[in-house]
């Protein structure tokens, strides 16, 4: 044979290796399941589309696909049912409470870090500590057991990523960053004062909505604060609690009336108008999310977005800080042994790291930091030491009443429509009769 005509064989050959290739990871891996068709055992998998292989963005989905067959190759005998969650988070968990309580709820699933306490207190969860060891455990970061662990200390949940609130500032206008309250005040002035008109100081949200709250909280925290008491109940009413909520709701006043911040900040409810406003050069500071940084690289040129770094949010003094967590969970409803073993593989084999890389997410545990290729910058750095700041919002059926009538005040007040004591008495007595009637 003409050499090539067997160089054309050799290509024939790849090509048809490659296509079958491609065919079995396609056949181990599709939207709606992992592992063969035919596995002789199952189990359902609920996860948010962006958090699997159906992920839209190819970036992401790829990777997730490839972590996917990775697991059906380990655990041949097994199939996993994907259910995709829809993005109505609320509605979702409401579902899926009332699924676990009547046994129809999915074998293993994701929960959002924020209702875990919920699902624990009633009773749907199961234990699978037993899974993790002692150093991955006390590898989690300080905020997370409290949340993924039952009142008895057994964990129910496995938090595999999460978020936090940081301030971005402008660099060339506040190059320290604020460490305390007055500082971040005085630092907004003097941008604004250098920067001229047009440009705010310092922007964040103060209009009605839960987002508000997430941002509002830190404040409340690094004080010593507490919404609730281990019971559930409200107790942000009593001191010295009442306090540290009035000087929090005093701080955020004062930046506006002193001009740091305007006083539109009391209808802003939107992470995307302060990402607008720094891409248009109209701010020199704003509170945020750490998932923000990517949207601000988007819209900024490069030269721009570089002036832009990220500050823990500043204390009432700079060794008292605190700052808001989310994130995401998963965990087992499933009474069969062996299917909450095959979930929690699930979990360590993709999520537990893997995953926090493919899909850019922030770890749980300290050490992922260092030895995740995608984490170790200068900002994930930086994200690492903040999260030691973190605290999580208490997931008790109360939290939504007390969450509504304190976005009322705090927007009422930025507003000047309401003075403070006032409108915290009021909110504190309709969250107590909300507590009376459940």
């Amino acid at each position: 044979m003409a050499p090539q005509h067997w160089l054309a064989l050799a290509v024939l050959i790849s090509s048809v290796g490659g296509l079958c290739q491609a065919a079995l990871a396609q056949d181990l891996v599709a939207p709606d399941r992992i592992g063969r068709k035919d596995a002789p055992k199952s189990f359902t998998f609920r996860v948010l589309a962006g958090q699997s292989n159906n992920n839209p963005q190819p970036e992401f989905g790829r990777p997730m696909t490839a972590l996917y067959e990775r697991y059906a190759r380990s655990h041949p005998d097994w199939r996993v049912d994907i259910e995709l969650m829809s993005l109505q988070i609320p509605q979702e968990h409401a579902r899926l409470i009332e699924q676990a309580r009547g046994g129809r709820a999915p074998d293993c699933s994701e929960v959002d870090s924020f209702q875990v306490p919920l699902f624990i207190k009633q009773g749907v969860l199961k234990p699978i500590g037993r899974y993790f060891s002692k150093e991955e455990t006390a590898d989690l970061f300080p905020f997370v057991l409290p949340i993924a662990s039952g009142p008895d200390g057994e964990i129910r949940a496995w938090w595999w990523t999460t978020d936090l609130r940081v301030i971005f500032r402008n660099t060339d206008l506040v190059p320290q960053a604020p460490e305390t309250w007055t500082q971040l005040q005085d630092a907004a002035l003097a941008a604004a004062a250098k920067a001229g008109n047009g440009v705010d100081g310092y922007l964040f949200n103060g209009g009605r909505n839960e987002i508000t709250m997430i941002d509002f909280l830190p404040y409340f925290w690094a004080q010593g604060g507490k919404l609730v008491d281990e019971a559930g109940k409200p107790v942000f009413g009593q001191e010295p609690n009442r306090s540290y909520l009035l000087k929090a709701i005093a701080f955020y006043r004062g930046l506006v009336t002193s001009g740091a911040a305007p006083r539109r900040v009391a209808s802003m409810s939107n992470y995307d108008d302060l990402v607008a406003a720094a891409a248009s050069g109209s701010t020199a500071m704003f509170e945020g999310g750490n998932w923000l940084a990517p949207q601000m690289q988007a819209a900024m040129k490069p030269a721009e977005f570089a002036k832009w770094q990220i500050s823990r949010l500043p204390g009432p003094t700079a060794d008292r800080r605190s700052t808001a967590t989310g994130g995401w969970t998963f965990a087992a409803f499933s009474s069969d042994p062996d299917k909450i073993k095959a979930c929690v593989d699930l979990i360590r084999e993709v999520y537990m790291g893997p995953a926090n890389e493919a899909l850019e997410r922030i770890p749980t545990r300290r050490t992922l930091f260092d030895t995740l290729p995608a984490f170790q910058t200068p900002y994930y750095s930086q994200v690492k030491v903040f999260l030691n700041d973190g605290q999580a919002r208490p997931g008790v059926p109360i939290y939504t009443e007390i969450s509504n009538q304190l976005q009322i005040v705090i927007s009422e007040v930025l507003a000047g429509t309401r003075t403070a004591d006032a409108a915290v008495d009021e909110a504190i007595a309709r969250v107590n009769r909300a507590a009376d009637r459940s």
